[in-house]
C-alpha cells in the first residue's frame, strides 16, 4: 500500500513539473526595471510587475515615463523597452522540441523597443511577426528597433514609424508595399504610404548601465 501511495505521489508530482514547464515555456520573464511597469490582461485587470515576474499572451505591457524595462522570453529573445512604451503580447507558445507549435505574435502600440530575436525567431520565422500602426515586420534573425512617432511627437522627425536594423534582417510591410531592411539601415513608414528607406533618425535606445550586466 505504501509503494503504490508513493508511486502515486511520484506521478503527481512529475505531473505538476511537467504542467508547470509548459506554462513558463510560454512566458516571458522580467529581467531589468527601472521606474514603473505594468501588465494589463485581457480582462482589464492590471497588475505592477518587478524583475522575475511574468507575462505571456494577452499581456499589454507599458512603461510610465521616465521609465526602463527588459523582458526575456523562453526561447532566448528579448525585448527591451523605452519609456512611454506599450507593447501587447498577441500570441507566445514555445516548447523545445516542438517547433510545430512556436509563435511570437506582438505590437508596438505606442513607444519604442528593441528586440532581439531567440529560437522561435531563428528557427521558425514565418511564426515570428510584431505589427505597428502602419506596418507589420518579419524577421530572418535579428536584433532590430522599432519607434512609433505616430501616436506621440519624436522632435523634428516626420509622423511615422521607424525601423531600424543592428543584425541580420527584417521585411517591413503594409498594404501599399514592402521593403527589405539590412543591417545599418532604417525605415520609414507613414500612414498610408509604402515603406522607404531613411538616414538613421537618431532614435535611440538607451537604457540604464545596470541593465547591460545579468539579471
Amino acid at each position: 500500500m505504501n509503494s503504490t501511495r508513493r508511486i502515486l505521489a511520484l506521478a503527481a508530482a512529475a505531473a505538476l513539473t511537467a504542467g508547470a514547464s509548459c506554462v513558463l515555456a510560454n512566458t516571458g520573464t522580467v529581467t531589468h526595471v527601472a521606474g514603473t511597469l505594468s501588465a494589463k490582461k485581457a480582462d482589464g485587470s492590471t497588475r505592477v510587475l518587478s524583475p522575475r515576474a511574468l507575462v505571456g499572451t494577452g499581456d499589454t505591457i507599458s512603461t510610465e515615463r521616465d521609465s526602463h524595462a527588459q523582458i526575456r522570453f523562453a526561447d532566448g529573445g528579448q525585448v527591451t523597452l523605452t519609456p512611454s512604451t506599450s507593447m501587447q503580447i498577441e500570441s507566445f507558445a514555445f516548447a523545445k522540441d516542438k517547433p510545430k507549435e512556436d509563435s511570437f505574435l506582438f505590437g508596438l502600440l505606442k513607444g519604442g523597443l528593441r528586440a532581439v530575436t531567440g529560437i522561435v525567431g531563428n528557427r521558425s520565422r514565418n511564426k515570428f511577426q510584431m505589427g505597428t500602426a502602419t506596418a507589420t515586420i518579419g524577421i530572418r534573425g535579428t536584433t532590430f528597433t522599432a519607434h512609433d512617432c505616430l501616436t506621440s511627437a519624436c522632435g523634428q522627425l516626420k509622423p511615422g514609424v521607424y525601423f531600424g536594423v543592428t543584425n541580420g534582417s527584417v521585411v517591413v510591410r503594409n498594404p501599399a508595399g514592402q521593403l527589405r531592411l539590412a543591417a545599418g539601415q532604417f525605415s520609414i513608414v507613414e500612414k498610408g504610404q509604402r515603406p522607404r528607406l531613411t538616414p538613421n533618425p537618431g532614435l535611440s535606445i538607451a537604457p540604464p548601465q545596470a541593465f547591460s550586466r545579468p539579471a
